[in-house]
């Protein structure tokens, strides 16, 4: 985590070749208070940050500040040497020490134009640091209650500001002039380096958190969408399949009523059925008697039915077109109705001079004596 902690800069002089040298008090122990977004703990409003001696002075964090770059305000993102040339305006000699709950520091600011802001009052310094926090409350020994400690502090640039948290005693400036008027407390800065749609930023915490919880709530909405179109997607195509089932069966459907519609018979062919299945009936009962029931039996069955009370088992084997047959003369000679022997009935014997035609004629009239004595 990224903080920036201000002093003023005091025991000033200028070179023979203009620059502006100081010996200054860069940073300093116990309570600083901080707001709660700045520490990454947006739901808490202050956050009081205990800096302990042994963590600000450890030789570690000290010999960090040694050689550091002095800015004319926070750059936006920590210094390095990609960005030096563009944000420095001096620098830190590597004598650092520590001056009682201080670090002194000399420095020396070469730019004209912060010169010139020093002297117009921006005169105290912020040092812009990382450190981790240990979110572990507790009380010092003077008593004052804390919430977090910094520790591992590592230095990465001094900056020259208007106002800063660590207080007017760090700050440049001659002791023989008047300390300017404090304005309200500052609040730190903490950043953090963030890529949003491939490009890196460097963004205060709070603004962090708050594009995390609106980049998530974006890819969260666009997935969902994403979901419901592929479920969508899903459903028309069922729909379409079901359609063309649908119009398939519908196709096949209007085939069958064609089918039957041409097979359904006319009135006069409903009349012909009528009146031959009639017949067919009345013919069966004149061998069968008039209890006869053809209720359900189709027209092969009754007639197979005629032919084996009049033949027996002689018409077992034979097939529908044999009983057909066999009914047409078992019908016929019940009715008088045989044309055959219709015609046998009506032959004489023949010119007895000719005897081929007197046998058949007399074979002809045997053979109507004969069915007439069967009928």
């Amino acid at each position: 985590m990224i903080f920036t902690d201000t002093l003023a800069v005091e025991r000033t002089r200028r070179t023979a070749d203009g620059y502006l040298v100081a010996d200054a008090r860069a940073a300093r122990t116990g309570i600083q208070v901080y707001s709660g977004a700045e520490c990454g703990k947006p739901e808490l409003d202050r956050v009081r940050m205990h800096r302990p001696a042994d963590e600000v002075f450890d030789k570690a964090s000290l010999a960090t500040y040694a050689h550091k770059p002095v800015t004319n305000g926070h750059p936006n993102t920590p210094v390095t040497a990609d960005t030096y040339r563009s944000v420095a305006v001096g620098h830190i000699d590597g004598s650092v020490a520590r001056d009682g709950e201080f670090v002194r520091i000399p420095l020396m600011v070469a730019d004209a134009a912060a010169i010139a802001d020093v002297d117009a009052g921006r005169a105290e310094l912020s040092a812009g640091y990382q450190c981790i926090v240990d979110w572990t409350p507790g009380v010092t020994d003077a008593g004052e209650p804390y919430d977090a400690v910094q520790r591992k502090i590592r230095i990465n640039h001094v900056a020259l500001v208007d106002r800063g948290r660590a207080g007017s005693e760090c700050r440049i400036g001659d002791d023989a002039k008047p300390t300017p008027p404090r304005l309200p407390e500052a609040i730190m800065t903490t950043t953090q380096k963030i890529i949003l749609d491939g490009i890196s930023l460097e963004v205060s915490d709070t603004a962090a958190q708050v594009i995390a919880k609106v980049s998530k709530q974006l890819a969260d909405a666009v997935a969902d969408a994403l979901t419901k179109d592929a479920a969508l997607s899903a459903k028309t195509g069922e729909i379409a399949a079901l359609q063309a089932a649908h119009a398939t069966a519908l196709s096949a459907k209007d085939g069958e009523i064609a089918a039957l519609t041409a097979s359904i018979p006319s009135g006069a062919a409903l009349d012909a059925l009528a009146a031959a299945r009639a017949n067919l009936i009345g013919q069966a009962k004149t061998v069968l008697g008039d209890a006869f029931a053809p209720v359900g039996k189709t027209d092969a069955e009754i007639r197979r039915a005629v032919v084996e009370k009049a033949i027996g088992d002689s018409a077992k084997g034979l097939d529908d077109a044999g009983i057909g047959g066999a009914f047409a003369v078992v019908v016929a000679g019940k009715t008088g109705n045989d044309p055959l022997r219709a015609a046998l009935g009506t032959v004489t014997v023949g010119d007895a001079g000719d005897e081929r035609k007197t046998a058949h004629a007399q074979m002809l009239a045997d053979n109507a004596n004969a069915w007439k004595a069967a009928a």
